[in-house]
């Protein structure tokens, strides 16, 4: 598979704190890829570098074989990158059909786009809950909704940080579903979890970050045959 996203070198710092020291990681088109570690290892500041909210201070993004790097995040976002932030951080106001309806666009003209019909399809609880507001749902639905509303967009990439991060068990079984029926359309998705075993299922190439720097990478059955590894960075 060809690359998608290529992530070269990465240094990224808040002000005179430098938090990532030369991350690269790569995302094959049609592919699934991961980023790991513990929390407040840098997986956060990768996205946000990626997509022009925190701009890194030197190394390249690459998207579709064109620098991204020092776009803004409109634009960047506009070229097909979708984020399912950490926290969700949906409209608590707007409606669930709202929430999906302001960020309707298909920018690519795809021939089969993402339509309320096809998110109520894939969540079906999200069309029992169509009229309510955002505040209303629980944990679980904002997360669909969060999912959906990305995929409103009609991304090339999709990225989550933190999938099923405090989700009740039922749930987090139905979003691992959600992700790997979008992967078996064809979604490119890179994803931030703690779950390796899902993941290891999921996913075709991993990248495990300590104190922001990459300290492995390497496909499923390479990451499932070193339970070690698991212990050593991801403290599971």
């Amino acid at each position: 598979m060809s690359a998608l996203l290529e992530v070269q070198d990465l240094q990224t710092a808040y002000g005179s704190s430098q938090v990532l020291f030369g991350i690269s990681l790569t995302v094959a088109a049609g592919g699934v890829a991961t980023l790991l570690g513990r929390n407040g290892m840098g997986k956060t500041t990768t996205v946000r570098s990626i997509l022009g909210l925190t701009p890194p201070r030197s190394g390249e993004v690459r998207f579709l074989g064109e620098r991204i790097d020092g776009l803004s995040p409109d634009r960047i976002a506009r070229m097909g990158l979708a984020l399912v932030p950490e926290g969700r951080q949906i409209f608590p106001n707007l409606s669930v059909e709202e929430n999906l309806r302001a960020f309707a666009a298909n920018r690519r003209a795809s021939s089969q786009p993402w339509t309320l019909d096809r998110v109520y399809e894939l969540f079906p609880a999200l069309a029992g809950r169509r009229r309510h507001m955002g505040n209303q749902l629980s944990g679980g639905e904002q997360q669909m909704l969060a999912i959906g509303r990305a995929l409103m967009t009609n991304p090339q990439l999709l990225i989550l940080d933190e999938a099923s991060e405090g989700l009740a068990p039922l749930i987090r079984e139905q979003i691992w579903a959600c992700l790997a029926q979008l992967r078996a359309q064809g979604q490119s998705i890179l994803v931030i979890d703690k779950y390796v075993q899902r993941l290891i299922q999921l996913a075709d190439a991993h990248t495990i970050i300590e104190r922001g720097r990459v300290v492995w990478s390497g496909n499923s059955a390479g990451l499932a045959a070193d339970p070690a590894l698991w212990h050593r960075y991801l403290g599971v």
